[in-house]
């Protein structure tokens, strides 16, 4: 059994959002990594899009999900499937700050918009 204390998560800070691993390969996970993403800032959110399907379900605030032309509210309790190769982007709407635990295949990159590729660090 692998469990990962809060304290103990790692986290890391990337175009106005702080991700706090959880699950991934480095934390004993086989198949999926999983972390907590915040948003803070009001700023529009970075747009990309992921090699595989990605999974958020809401904690806490409010973001505007933003795909092609659909902009749609994400807020506590909801979940957003975002498909493979789906450019989108995350932005926070609420005085609270917004809050998701995500899910991504283990071995998933992220593409920016500028087509800049990598590897998320937090899914490591």
């Amino acid at each position: 059994m692998n469990l990962i204390d809060a304290s103990s998560a790692k986290v890391f800070t990337m175009h106005e959002a702080i991700f706090t691993g959880l699950a991934s390969p480095s934390r004993g996970s086989q198949e999926n990594s999983a972390w907590i993403v915040e948003l803070s800032s009001n700023k529009p959110g970075a747009i990309h899009e992921l090699t595989r399907e990605e999974i958020f379900i809401c904690l806490a605030g409010t973001a505007t999900v933003r795909m092609g032309e659909e902009h749609r509210d994400l807020s506590a309790g909801a979940c957003l499937i975002v498909p493979a190769h789906t450019q989108f982007s995350l932005s926070k709407t609420s005085e609270e700050n917004f809050r998701a635990v995500a899910i991504l295949p283990v071995g998933a990159e992220a593409i920016l918009e500028n087509g800049q590729t990598f590897v998320p660090p937090w899914t490591l």
